[in-house]
Order: structure tokens, then C-alpha cells, then sequence
């Protein structure tokens, strides 16, 4: 057991049933002054607070003791810069799951607004004009998912219940109960043969930039392609250029750079749908994080390993060292 550990919670704790008695309890989402002394801390959980990144840095130097840094994300790219901060030995923990669910709508959301035209019928309505006209539908089309991970495996999912298939990536290959999944190898000779793209996948030295404009020249005339994973995995300005041609249609959640800045192009482009980075965000995300963060408060008082384990922090390397 864990003898009176000091965990920081973004949430209020007092609100929380069920979780262990053994720890002192703070609540800090990123905004408000700190709840007690950072050096005692040895469970922080991330606050979720637009601009609680710039918080971050400056209180965890202050963290001598910490021991596990929990995120309620699932990705973790932003905070590596940040591993210098954390004493050897820290644990950095993801969230990956909470988010399946959200996404994974949202993703399908935007692929169907993409396919029926939606972007497009409302701005005519802006308009007031009245044209109808026949758009593509889902049914019997080919759907790449790059990036099968626990988003991916949910967008999938909800693509064959509206009768498409599913064309799964993923770095290495492999067959699950679900379908045979291509490595990443073979990405380059499965584009041409997709009528859309579902991105999910991390942001990792291998996914930044993986959506050049050379691979996007893959895509079939007409193609449509969906990133609700991270803005980097694309080349914008290659976005861009195949949009504004007509090639390819495109629904982004996420973007590079990000926030989208006033005035970019991609704000007003004819077959550009803009949605400012809220996959994961619905008023299901409370219940599910704070029920995700009582079991791994629950392990952790047990002494057992969490999950979602990313990294442990390792001393004497710039730039953090990590040891998975």
C-alpha cells in the first residue's frame, strides 16, 4: 500500500466517490493556485485546461517526489518535451480508451458529412439556395483506418455497420479476430485503391509528415480523407493544394499548425470541414475519466502496475531518455 501519498486531481475530489482512503487529496486543474506543495506530489493527473501545458512547466521542476504523471489523453507527444522536468523513475501514463468511443463518432461523423455533402449544403443555406443534388453514400466503399489502435478498432467497427470495408494499418502486420491488419509497408500501395481515409494514429517518428504530398498523390481522384488522430501526421500546405484543386475533400479535427490561426487558408477552402480539436471532448468524458482515474488510484494504493503505462523517465539523458 501507498502510506500517504500526495495525489493532485483536476477534478474536485470530494465529488469523487470511491476513491482510496490511503492518499492526501488536491484538487489543481491548471488555472487556480496550487493546492499544497508540489514537492510532496507523487500522482499528478494532467489538468485538461486550454493553456494548462504553459502551467505544467513551470510546476513540475518543482516535483522532486513524483512517481506517476497520469494524462487524460491518449496521446502523450506534448509532454515529452517536458520528461526533463520529471525525476528519474516517473511513470508517464495515458488515458488510451477513455477516448475510444467520442472519437471514433466523430470520425464517422465527419466521413458521412464528407460523403452526403453536408459542408456544402450548409453553405447554401447561408445562402438560401435551394439545389438538390445526388452525393456519394458510405454503402460498399473502401475505408483506409491508419492507426489501429483502440480508435481505430472503434472506427472500424462502426464503418462495417454502415456496410463499408474497413482497409486496416497499422506499423507492423498482423491478423486480429476482427481482420487481417497491413503493416505500414504496404500503405503505399493501398492508397490508390481507398475511397477515403481515416487517420487515428499516434504522432510518432514514423506518422510525422507520413501524409506528404507525394503520398497524398496516391489517393484516387474524388478521395476523402478524415484526421481526428494529430495535425502532423499531415503535410498542411500539400493539404491544401489538393483541395483547392478538387481532387480530395477533407474533414480535419486536428491541424497543423494548431489553433488554426485566423486568416489560413484552410478556413475558408470549398472541400476543407474544420472541427477545433473536440473528438474526445462530450459530456460523457467526465464520468469516464474520473471512473478511469478511481481504478488507477485503486492499483496504485495496491502497489500494482497501471494501465497505460507509455515510459518510465531514466537519468542522464538531454531530452529525457526513455525507458518503455
Amino acid at each position: 500500500m501507498k502510506d500517504a501519498a500526495t495525489v493532485w486531481l483536476p477534478y474536485p475530489w470530494e465529488g469523487i466517490p470511491g476513491l482510496p482512503d490511503d492518499f492526501t487529496y488536491g484538487h489543481w486543474d491548471g488555472t487556480g493556485p496550487l493546492p499544497g506543495d508540489p514537492g510532496e506530489v507523487r500522482f499528478l493527473t494532467g489538468p485538461t485546461a486550454p493553456g494548462a501545458d504553459h502551467a505544467l512547466r513551470s510546476v513540475l521542476p518543482r516535483m522532486g517526489r513524483l512517481e506517476v504523471f497520469q494524462l487524460l489523453s491518449s496521446g502523450y507527444d506534448y509532454v515529452l518535451p517536458m520528461l526533463d522536468d520529471m525525476p528519474p523513475g516517473t511513470k508517464l501514463v495515458t488515458a488510451r480508451g477513455v477516448h475510444r468511443e467520442a472519437t471514433a463518432e466523430l470520425a464517422v461523423t465527419l466521413l458521412l458529412a464528407l460523403c452526403r455533402g453536408i459542408d456544402q449544403f450548409i453553405a447554401r443555406q447561408a445562402e438560401g439556395r435551394w439545389r438538390p443534388e445526388p452525393r456519394t453514400t458510405l454503402v460498399g466503399k473502401r475505408v483506409l483506418v491508419v492507426g489501429y489502435g483502440a480508435v481505430g478498432a472503434a472506427v472500424a467497427a462502426r464503418l462495417r455497420a454502415f456496410r463499408c470495408a474497413p482497409v486496416l494499418v497499422a506499423r507492423s502486420e498482423r491478423t486480429t479476430p476482427t481482420g487481417h491488419v497491413h503493416g505500414a509497408a504496404q500503405l503505399s500501395s493501398l492508397l490508390p485503391t481507398v475511397d477515403a481515409v481515416v487517420l487515428c494514429a499516434p504522432l510518432t517518428e514514423w506518422t510525422r509528415g507520413m501524409f506528404d504530398a507525394d503520398t497524398l498523390a496516391l489517393l484516387k481522384d474524388g478521395a476523402l480523407l478524415v484526421n481526428i488522430a494529430r495535425g502532423e501526421l499531415v503535410d498542411t500546405d500539400a493539404v491544401v493544394r489538393e483541395v483547392r484543386s478538387g481532387r480530395i475533400r477533407v474533414a480535419l479535427d486536428v491541424t497543423d499548425p494548431e489553433p488554426l490561426p485566423a486568416g489560413h487558408p484552410l478556413w475558408d477552402l470549398p472541400g476543407a470541414l474544420i472541427t477545433p480539436h473536440v473528438a474526445a471532448f462530450t459530456d460523457a468524458f467526465p464520468t469516464m475519466s474520473v471512473a478511469f482515474l478511481r481504478e488507477q488510484l485503486h492499483r496504485y494504493a495496491r502497489g500494482e502496475e497501471l494501465d497505460n503505462v507509455v515510459l518510465t523517465t531514466t537519468a542522464g539523458s538531454p531530452g529525457g531518455e526513455r525507458a518503455a
